[in-house]
């Protein structure tokens, strides 16, 4: 029961923290492995709605903060744009729930991984393919794909520097989060504390002895 309830606090509350405005750097997120962990670990419906209300209530909070910076963050191309990162993160969702809470701690690292690359190329695949922000590199052939996926648009980091940080900080929060699962997880004699054990078969209690005349 304990992990049931401690576990995902962990995971939100690391994920809430990290969206603090400048505390990490460009696209070093714990968003990926939040989402593939809360694929893996959360059970039923709950790895939907709190995995992405917790997003989108700090997505929202964000914008917030930036509107009131004077930064124009409600316009159609930021919305389509968080949009597709929200595609992307149920696609990360979906792929934990492939692996079992009993994987591997390598399998799961490996998982982590996987999500942030697929983050990668499906986040900057669609930024190339509907443009949002008009980009002249992005023509619409292979050389203006590769140039999303590697040089970026002028003005920004190249998205290989994206990359480079959407890889570690996947792989860094996939771990750490497999690791709190395995502190907060019920050990064997927790799972069987208060549990009564089956009496011996063909025997009942003892009556009590009638007393000697």
């Amino acid at each position: 029961m304990k992990g049931k309830i401690l576990l995902p606090t962990i995971f939100v509350v690391v994920f809430a923290l990290s969206r603090v405005p400048h505390l990490m750097p460009w696209n070093f997120s714990v968003a990926y492995a939040f989402a593939f962990c809360a694929g893996v670990y959360f059970r039923g419906a709950m790895v939907w709605w709190l995995t992405l209300g917790v997003m989108l209530a700090t997505d929202i909070a964000l914008n917030c903060y930036y509107a009131s910076h004077g930064i124009n963050v409600w316009d159609l191309a930021d919305l389509e744009n968080l949009f597709f990162n929200y595609a992307a993160y149920a696609m990360l969702i979906f792929l934990g729930r492939r692996f079992k809470p009993q994987s591997s701690f390598i399998g799961l690292l490996g998982g982590g991984l996987l999500g942030a690359i697929l983050f990668y190329f499906i986040t900057n695949t669609a930024s190339w393919l509907f443009n949002p922000f008009h980009n002249p590199e992005y023509t619409k052939n292979l050389a203006g794909w590769i140039i999303a996926l590697t040089k970026g648009t002028g003005g920004y980091p190249s998205t290989w520097e994206f990359f480079r940080n959407t890889l570690l900080s996947g792989g860094l929060f996939t771990a750490l989060f497999a690791a709190a699962e395995k502190l907060t997880a019920e050990s064997p004699a927790e799972k069987t504390a208060g549990a009564r054990e089956p009496a011996a078969e063909g025997k009942t209690e003892a009556e009590p002895e009638e007393a000697k005349a």
